[in-house]
């Protein structure tokens, strides 16, 4: 073995290693993309189908947001505005640049329990007005999807709570600070408008926007992996031409 093939075992390996480790993130990108196609196809599923009964109380604390979210529901029952909680958010797409409060109502369901209702947005400007004004007390029919929590990260304010404000989406927190008993864990967000009064907070699409790039990502990986055996390629041609000129 010449001394230029001596030299090639290090960053032969380095390379080896590199390499495996690019394949297993674009193999893994590929994973990404079937699952977010499966949740994509899921919701849209579910968003179009024909609502449905809302899952009996009894089975609230069984079933997980994998098998709520999104799904069309019809609910009976009455408004009680008697509190209502506010979720601070910036203007959603078509309503302005102001920022504002989604509007969440307690409803008193016919079938028993309590669910939070998602009215939709107002302006911040508008909330001393709106709020209170528009939800009917009288018994109704609405139809709309479940929503699941939304998380939380480091950046997340800190809710406040006496204030009636929260920056998340947390029906459990927000049902104990307005101390509604037998409150479900998932939000009602309303189809649209209908049967509410014009005087309503504005309603918003339930259409998520779901970010699909993993196949451009794996893309990238693996022609990360493909230049990187064509870079090592001709540099140990290189090392190897030298070794054999040196002997």
């Amino acid at each position: 073995m010449n001394r230029g093939a001596r030299a090639l075992f290090f960053p032969a390996l380095v390379a080896a290693l590199t390499f495996s480790f690019l394949i297993h993130l674009g193999l893994w990108q590929l994973h990404r993309l079937e699952e977010k196609e499966a949740l994509i196809a899921r919701v849209q599923t579910r968003i179009s189908l024909p609502a449905q009964e809302l899952p009996a109380k009894e089975e609230w604390k069984n079933i997980s947001p994998a098998d709520y979210e999104y799904r069309h529901v019809r609910i009976t029952g009455r408004f009680r505005q008697s509190s209502e909680a506010f979720i601070y958010s910036r203007a959603p797409e078509g309503l302005g640049r102001e920022p504002g409060y989604f509007v969440l109502t307690p409803f008193d369901l016919a079938s028993g329990g309590v669910i939070l209702i998602d009215r939709g947005f107002i302006s911040n400007q508008d909330r001393r007005d709106v709020a209170h004004q528009s939800a009917p007390t009288e018994l109704i029919e609405l139809a709309g999807h479940l929503q699941a929590p939304q998380g939380r990260n480091m950046f997340t304010p800190v809710d406040e709570a006496e204030k009636l404000i929260w920056y998340t989406r947390d029906p459990n927190a927000i049902a104990s600070a307005l101390h509604l008993a037998e409150a479900a864990p998932f939000i009602f967000l309303l189809d649209g408008p209908s049967g509410l009064g014009d005087k309503r907070p504005r309603p918003v699409s339930i259409v998520p926007k779901i970010v699909n790039n993993h196949l451009a990502y794996a893309f990238t990986w693996f022609s990360l992996a493909v230049a990187l055996i064509i870079i090592f390629g001709l540099f140990a041609r290189e090392r190897l031409r030298r070794g054999y000129e040196e002997i």
